[in-house]
């Protein structure tokens, strides 16, 4: 859609034209907004700069010779120049001189003035400028808001849905950690319990074999000590023999000797 705001005057046609689209998010509304603002005060300037070309039209017609009558009587004013001792041709250039000084600042006070008339003709057609403005502002007024307001309130009404769909899904996100947790916890302690357990059996399986050893290292010992006694009674047993072998060679050795002896004597 669209719609157009326009001015008028007597000589020109400025017509605005602003394009009204729909959906349009909250940043290009406002750059709408600023643009419509800039081409409205744009609009301004350009009725200023005729109005003011029109008044200087007028002005120009109002200072012409046709519009503006000079009430002077020179034909009384050259009989007085000569009744006061001026020749006829210093009269008459004198005149001439006041006609044309009068004429030039006639000029310069009409330049800056115009007619009743006109005043309140272009005073009409300014109100009647300003009236087309305000009643296309305050179309263009209503035709936006309305527009900022149907996109606002549809705004609000995407954000409650999207903050719903938010607090869902953390609720959901919430509820499948809180799960995850929950098993993670229970396979902690069931991993906790198993190596409780496998900790015991190792515990148990050490003492038996510290046991085992024990029991290897003690029947080793007796072992040890048994084969000790044996031993030490075999060497007793061996010494005692030695010695009676000894002591048995001894008196052989000791017979035989003294049978030497008697036998030599």
């Amino acid at each position: 859609k669209g719609y157009s705001v326009s001015f008028w005057d007597d000589e020109n046609v400025l017509e605005l034209t602003v394009l009204k689209v729909a959906r349009l998010d909250s940043k290009n509304q406002i750059e709408h907004l600023k643009w419509v603002n800039c081409m409205l005060s744009l609009s301004a300037g350009s009725l200023q700069l005729e109005h003011r070309r029109d008044l200087e039209h007028k002005r120009r017609d109002f200072t012409s010779y046709g519009n503006r009558k000079l009430y002077f009587d020179t034909h009384a004013l050259v009989c007085l120049l000569e009744e006061n001792g001026f020749t006829t041709q210093q009269a008459e250039i004198t005149v001439s001189a006041l006609v044309k000084i009068t004429d030039a600042n006639m000029d310069i006070v009409y330049k800056d003035m115009v007619t009743k008339m006109q005043q309140e003709i272009t005073v009409q057609q300014i109100m009647s400028q300003i009236a087309n403005v305000k009643k296309d502002m305050i179309i263009l007024e209503k035709s936006e808001f309305s527009a900022l307001r149907a996109e606002n309130e549809k705004i609000n009404v995407e954000l409650h849905r999207l903050k719903q769909q938010i607090m869902d899904e953390v609720v959901k996100v919430r509820t499948d950690t809180k799960l995850d947790f929950n098993l993670e916890k229970s396979r902690v302690k069931e991993l906790y319990s198993l190596n409780e357990r496998k900790l015991l059996e190792m515990r148990t399986e050490m003492v038996a074999l510290h046991a085992q050893q024990d029991r290897a290292v003690t029947q080793t010992d007796r072992k040890i000590d048994t084969e000790v006694a044996g031993l030490k009674t075999m060497l007793e047993s061996h010494k005692l023999d030695n010695i009676k072998y000894l002591a048995g060679s001894v008196f052989t050795c000791l017979t035989v000797a003294l049978g030497f002896y008697r036998l030599w004597i």
